[in-house]
């Protein structure tokens, strides 16, 4: 051994090669961002995104009762009011889990098997995609089928404008 290397082993700290040393920025307010604090989802946030995701597969005529359906058109004619996208919908959101409740109209005509598993899976991607939370499960009550040669529900025209 050369005196060079018995200096080395001897005194690690007097190595002839300076340490490479990593500036860190300190932290300020203590840990990740991303974990500082909490947030919430709304029941009526799930209810929104599952109604549009449930809207969008073929063979959903509607979403709702027939008594709900009546309700929702009488409400829609009001001025300054819109379709509600959560009708035929209810969540139950928890702190990392929902639940999901749908009742949906399918077209007549169509496999209402195949109907309720598009149904299924596209509530459950969009869901859990938009709000990170996880989908334990998505029940779908059919409550009707929309014949072709039935008119829309609407509801009388009020005699007096």
């Amino acid at each position: 051994m050369t005196d060079m290397e018995q200096n080395r082993t001897q005194n690690p700290e007097e190595t002839s090669a300076p340490l490479a040393t990593t500036r860190r920025s300190p932290k300020r307010g203590g840990g990740d961002p991303a974990e500082r604090g909490r947030t919430t989802i709304a029941d009526g946030v799930v209810e929104k995104i599952a109604g549009m995701a449930a809207r969008d597969v073929l063979g959903v005529h509607t979403m709702g009762s027939g008594i709900s359906r009546t309700f929702g058109a009488v409400r829609e004619r009001v001025p300054g009011t819109s379709k509600s996208v959560t009708r035929g919908v209810k969540a139950e959101v928890g702190e990392v889990q929902t639940a999901l409740d749908l009742e949906i109209v399918v077209d007549y005509g169509v496999s209402i098997g195949d109907v309720t598993r598009a149904v299924r899976e596209n509530v459950i991607v969009a869901v859990e995609r938009m709000t990170g939370l996880e989908v334990v499960e998505v029940n779908l009550a059919v409550s009707d089928v929309k014949l072709p040669e039935e008119e829309e529900e609407e509801p009388e025209q009020p005699r007096i404008q």
